[in-house]
């Protein structure tokens, strides 16, 4: 695939005094053959969007679709095969893929497969884009309004029937709060999705056996107080909220990825904040309170107060993780900056070249003294820059 270079305007930039008389500016160049991985949950926030963030950036591409046949029937009529070789790709398949050179690499998954995938592409020093998962902590204080957290929170763990990177993957709160919560979250669920969710059109089931599987085991942790039925014939796995979850129950070393939501109890916002940063940083962090103490105090690739899964939805914020969580960016302007080289270019004049003798040997501190002068950029405090 040929790559096509946009005729974009580039951005203008300063000069210095002995550049003064010269063009220097930033062009906005394609990297080239862009192999985006998309996942199967969000086909067209997490295969298409970066799609179009790579078109408008000029990029030739090949886009794997998602294994899951439901979500391939969505997105692969929305692409143009005469423009882009899209793939149906298991692990096999990408597999392959990955063993061939690439110019830009875009993948989201989960953190395991994005290592595989950072690797792959070390070997040919491939740039990447990891938008990976998390265990997204959600800390509500004392004095929220508890009818409000139960509805956001609910909405954000259960939509898609909790199969989101960006759900709440625990929630962290006092004991007294989650004596209010618990019937708080119960009443919401009925309200959502009626007496038998499992009848609910607005309750999906879960993607495939094998994650099926890895959601029943983790329903063995802590103890169930909502929900927790499940049919395997189905694939259904109820509303769920856990309590008296340790941190070493396995439901707090992966990412749910599921309709289950576990309660971690914290004496107050200083202990959550320590028991969020004891962990791998994650892709989001929630905070239900008044107080900035949260999102000062802890690192992440998002933040949300006082609601869920809301932030993802402004294309004029950047989406991405940081560490365990991803790396690199996109949404919006920050999608085609992901797929665009930002090449720095000085154009100078071929004339005037007495300019350029303070710069050729012999040195003398005459010159210097004067090349100093010339290197200034001026600043509100007189910052000077060799």
């Amino acid at each position: 695939m040929e790559t096509v270079v946009q005729e974009s305007t580039p951005d203008v930039v300063g000069v210095l005094q002995v550049t003064s008389l010269d063009s220097a500016f930033i062009r906005k160049d394609p990297y080239g053959v862009v192999l985006i991985i998309g996942p199967w949950n969000c086909p067209i926030h997490l295969l298409l969007v970066p799609l179009i963030g790579a078109i408008a950036a000029g990029e030739p591409n090949l886009s794997p679709g998602p294994a899951d046949p439901g979500s391939a029937r969505v997105t692969l009529p929305l692409t143009s095969q005469d423009c882009f070789a899209v793939v149906t790709a298991g692990v096999e398949e990408t597999t392959r893929l990955l063993e061939n050179k690439f110019d830009y690499i875009f993948f989201t998954g989960s953190p395991s497969v994005g290592r595989i995938v950072m690797t792959a592409a070390a070997k040919h020093l491939t740039p990447v884009t990891l938008e990976l998962g998390g265990k997204n902590p959600c800390y509500v204080s004392d004095s929220c309004d508890v009818q409000n957290v139960a509805r956001r929170v609910a909405w954000g763990r259960f939509v898609n029937t909790g199969q989101t990177c960006v759900a709440p993957n625990y929630v962290l709160c006092s004991v007294e709060m989650q004596e209010k919560l618990l019937p708080a979250l119960r009443k919401v669920i009925t309200e959502f999705y009626g007496p038998n969710p499992r009848e609910s059109p607005d309750f999906g089931r879960i993607v495939g056996d094998k994650q099926f599987q890895r959601l029943q085991t983790l329903l063995r942790s802590g103890r169930v107080v909502i929900g927790g039925q499940t049919d395997e014939k189905e694939r259904y796995v109820a509303p769920t909220v856990l309590v008296d979850v340790l941190p070493s129950d396995p439901i707090m070393h992966e990412e749910v990825f599921g309709p289950i939501l576990p309660i971690v109890i914290v004496a107050n916002m200083d202990e959550a904040i320590d028991f969020i940063n004891s962990r791998e940083r994650p892709l989001v962090v929630y905070a239900f309170s008044s107080d900035d103490k949260v999102l000062e105090r802890t690192s992440s690739g998002g933040f949300c107060g006082n609601d869920t899964l809301m932030h993802v939805t402004l294309t004029s914020l950047p989406f991405g993780g940081i560490g365990d969580s991803g790396l690199g960016m996109h949404h919006g302007k920050f999608t085609f900056d992901t797929f665009t080289h930002h090449r720095g270019c000085l154009h100078r004049g071929m004339g005037r070249e007495a300019l350029n003798a303070l710069r050729y040997p012999p040195y003398s501190q005459q010159k210097l003294g004067i090349v100093r002068v010339a290197s200034e950029v001026k600043r509100k405090d007189d910052c000077t820059l060799l």
